[in-house]
This record gives structure tokens, C-alpha cells and sequence, in this order.
């Protein structure tokens, strides 16, 4: 008879791995998982490994928790003028860096020409195309001061920036160069007038624009010292030839870059890993 017979069979689980130590991780596996920076003023700790069952088999727990990246998380601008900002992200995986850069090219939101009212355009230019080019016109205002304008909502001075455009080339005199300062801001709304099909209408009432402004936004405190007026004054709209002329509205909305380019706030946002350079005990040199 076969020595055993009779005794139970004990049943082996994939999860009894003897030589997986329960509860830590090995050193290696430990600094990739969660390291510290080497500034000895304020130690950041830095994971590259968010998946949390990642060390499941190992019976720890590897998920993120806010209150720790809260505490962890740290930014330094490194440099801050009126058209660049680099910073860096210390304490925060690459994946979530790469998120903040998307939310920074569709998510925030900024005034941008939605709608433009062509009256006259007798220039090479075609108004698709003048249109188009007025829509990526930087604006400089703070769209936090405007709300969104919806399908529903009127023009009025809450939600809409209106500017205009009246150029003309004399004939005998020669091409002029029209530049984004010949774009002039409208703070009483829009000044064309609708064109009525009732004939007997009150000729004494007020004519119907395209906006509906309660007030002046001049009379807003944060415009009283800054105006609104196109970032940058010297781009070419467009080249006029003798007796040609451009007469226009542009209407200006609240907007994010996820809807149109047009008011995405940044040119391009990218980001790159800082490496860290380490040498433990053992004179191995480790990459981060």
C-alpha cells in the first residue's frame, strides 16, 4: 500500500507564495513605488506606481488617496511673464501631469470673436475667411468677469464683447495694411440695426440691434482702467487696394478650447520628466 493513503490532501492556493514576503514589498520594488526626493529641506514623496492592486498578491494596498497627494503635491513656478509660464510638478505621477496639460488646452476658458456681422466687404478677402481669422484674435480681459452666453440668452452686457471694423482704401491712394488696433471696442453694444419687415413700426422708438446692454460696460469698475482691446495690436487682418472697404461687427463669447481652438487659452502646453540621479549604498546608480 502507497505511504499516504488515506491522509487528507491539503489544498494549495495560487495566492501561497512562500517566498513573496507578506505585507513589504522588496527595497527595490519599495523606492520605485514610493520614493523621496533628495531635497532635504522639504522631501517629496513621488509615486510612479498609481494602479492599486499593483502589490495585491504582496496584501498591500496601493491606491491613491487625496489627502496624502495633498500633502505631497508642491509647485514651483520657475518662470512667469504676460506670454509664457513654466513651472514645476513635484510629488505627482507623469499621467496625472499629462492630464493638467490637456485641462490647460481644452478646459479653461477664455472671450473669443464667435459671431462676426459683415455689413461690406469689398477686399480680396473672403468673409468665411475674415471671419475665421478675427475668431483667433487674443482678447485681452479676464473671462471670469463674463458669463457664458447660451442658445437662450440674449447679448447683453454679461455675455458678449462687441467690437467694430470700418477701414476703407480711398481711390488714388495706395494698398493700406489693416492691423488688429483698427479693431475698436464697442462698451454700448452693437450699433447695427436690424433690418424690420413691419413697415408701420414707431419711428420714434429706439431701433433694434443685435445686442440687448442694460449698461455701458464702462461703467464695470475692472474695464474703467483697462479697456478691451486685442492682445496684440500689430497682426494683419488684412490688405486693402484703392476703393476697397471693410465695414463689420465682431461679437465676442465665453468659451472653452474643447469646443473650438479659437479659445484655447495656450499656444502649446507640453511637459518632460525631471531625472533624478541617486546612488544607493551598494554604488548602483538608479535613473528616475
Amino acid at each position: 500500500m502507497a505511504e499516504g493513503v488515506g491522509e487528507e490532501k491539503k489544498k494549495f492556493s495560487i495566492w501561497d507564495l512562500p517566498d513573496v514576503p507578506m505585507g513589504q514589498v522588496p527595497p527595490h520594488l519599495e523606492l520605485q513605488r514610493s520614493r523621496v526626493s533628495c531635497n532635504k529641506d522639504a522631501p517629496i514623496h513621488t509615486e510612479s506606481i498609481q494602479y492599486s492592486g499593483a502589490y495585491a498578491s504582496m496584501g498591500i494596498d496601493n491606491s491613491s488617496r487625496l489627502d496624502r497627494f495633498s500633502n505631497n503635491f508642491r509647485v514651483e513656478v520657475v518662470q512667469l511673464n504676460k506670454d509664457d509660464m513654466e513651472f514645476d510638478m513635484i510629488g505627482i505621477d507623469a499621467a496625472i501631469a499629462n492630464s493638467f496639460r490637456g485641462i490647460l488646452i481644452a478646459e479653461l476658458p477664455t472671450m473669443a470673436i464667435e459671431k462676426v456681422l459683415i455689413a461690406n466687404n469689398t477686399s480680396i478677402i473672403q468673409d468665411e475667411v475674415l471671419a475665421h481669422r478675427l475668431g483667433l484674435v487674443p482678447i485681452r480681459v479676464d473671462p471670469r468677469l463674463f458669463e457664458y452666453l447660451s442658445e437662450n440668452d440674449q447679448p447683453n452686457e454679461k455675455n458678449t464683447i462687441v467690437f467694430k471694423l470700418h477701414v476703407q482704401c480711398k481711390r488714388g491712394r495706395p494698398r493700406i495694411t489693416v492691423k488688429l488696433d483698427a479693431l475698436k471696442w464697442l462698451p454700448n453694444g452693437s450699433e447695427l440695426v436690424k433690418e424690420t419687415r413691419n413697415a408701420t413700426s414707431d419711428s420714434s422708438s429706439k431701433p433694434e440691434t443685435y445686442t440687448y446692454f442694460g449698461c455701458s460696460q464702462e461703467t464695470i469698475p475692472e474695464f474703467v482702467k483697462n479697456p478691451i482691446i486685442p492682445k496684440y495690436p500689430d497682426i494683419i487682418i488684412a490688405k486693402l487696394g484703392p476703393g476697397q472697404e471693410i465695414e463689420l461687427e465682431a461679437h465676442a463669447v465665453k468659451g472653452i478650447g474643447k469646443t473650438h481652438a479659437k479659445w484655447s487659452p495656450v499656444a502649446t502646453a507640453w511637459y518632460r520628466m525631471l531625472p533624478e540621479l541617486r546612488i544607493d549604498c551598494n554604488c548602483r546608480f538608479l535613473l528616475f
